[in-house]
């Protein structure tokens, strides 16, 4: 059974940084793309960063281009999401999911078999 758990959420303020993890357990972690996606009230979810099997490879969306990083230790089985120049617009529920390939340019929500319950993000203005 494989379970992702996302941690890092919290309350800050606009511009701030925080970084989010997200553990798996069960299965292969090192053989799989990793996503994060995130959902904000009364909108559909979006995808914010891939990163491939190795952590070689990363995409981002274009909303958080140059303010998240993504990355990955798959000797401890965690990816990671640093997120700088928080926005009030990234408020949100953000979920880690694994996908079904190794490739970070085919992760989307339809491609990941397992999810996270989701940590809640919320920056204030």
């Amino acid at each position: 059974q494989v379970q992702l758990v996302e941690s890092g959420g919290g309350l800050l303020q606009a511009g701030g940084s925080l970084r989010l993890s997200c553990e798996v357990s069960g299965g292969t972690f090192g053989s799989y793309a990793m996503g994060w996606f995130r959902q904000a009230p009364g909108k559909e979810r979006e995808f914010v960063a891939a990163i491939n099997w190795s952590g070689g490879a990363t995409r981002y969306g274009d909303s958080v281009k140059g303010r998240f990083t993504i990355s990955r230790d798959n000797s401890k089985n965690t990816m990671y999401l640093v997120m700088n120049s928080l926005k009030p617009e990234d408020t949100a529920v953000y979920y880690c999911a694994r996908a079904k390939t190794s490739r970070a340019s085919a992760v989307s929500a339809r491609s990941m078999d397992y999810w996270g319950k989701g940590t809640l993000v919320t920056v204030s203005s």
